[in-house]
C-alpha cells in the first residue's frame, strides 16, 4: 500500500468504507479510548471538526483497546459514550488494534509514514495523524498534544 487511499476501513455496522471517499479532504486520523486520561481530547477534536468541516476537514476516530483496556467492549457503548459526553459527530469506526501483529494496516501505514519521538509504533491512545488533501501524512501529534495545538498545522494545509 502506497497511499492512505488504498485502505478500506470498517464502519460501526461492520460494512467497509474506502478511504478514497475522503480524497480531497484534510484528514485527522486518531486512535481513541473512552476510559483514557486523554479522553477529554474528544471535545477539542469535535471543535476542530466543527470549525473546519465546511473547509474540508474530517476527523476519523478509531477506538482502540491496546493500552490498559481503556475502551468499551461494545461499539454501541463507545458511540453512545462519545456522543453523550462529548457531542461527537465526526465519523467513528470499528475498534482496531494499532500495534502488534494484529495492527490495523491503516495504522501500520500511518506510523511508517511519520515516526514518533522514539519509535515508529503507536505508543498510546490519542496519537493523531494529519493528512493533506493529496493523502500525504504531513504530521504526527503525540497523545499528550492537545488537538487545539494542531490548528496552525491545519491552517497551513486547509487552504
Amino acid at each position: 500500500m502506497t497511499s492512505i487511499y488504498d485502505f478500506s476501513i470498517d464502519k460501526p455496522d461492520g460494512t467497509k468504507q474506502s478511504m478514497q471517499d475522503y480524497e480531497g479532504n484534510v484528514i485527522i486520523v486518531v486512535n481513541t479510548a473512552s476510559k483514557c486520561g486523554f479522553t477529554d481530547q474528544f471535545k477539542e477534536l469535535q471543535q476542530l471538526y466543527e470549525d473546519y468541516h465546511e473547509q474540508g476537514l474530517v476527523v476519523l476516530g478509531f477506538p482502540s483497546d491496546n493500552f490498559n483496556n481503556q475502551e468499551f467492549d461494545s461499539m454501541n457503548e463507545t458511540l453512545s459514550f462519545c456522543e453523550r459526553n462529548y457531542g461527537v459527530t465526526f465519523p467513528m469506526y470499528q475498534k482496531v488494534d494499532v500495534k502488534g501483529d494484529q495492527a490495523s494496516p491503516l495504522f501500520s501505514f500511518l506510523a511508517s509514514q511519520k515516526k514518533g519521538l522514539l519509535t515508529e509504533g503507536i505508543k498510546w491512545n490519542f496519537t493523531k495523524f494529519l493528512i493533506d488533501r493529496k493523502g500525504n501524512v504531513v504530521e504526527r501529534f503525540a497523545p499528550q498534544t492537545s488537538p487545539e495545538k494542531m490548528r496552525s498545522s491545519i491552517d497551513k494545509i486547509i487552504q
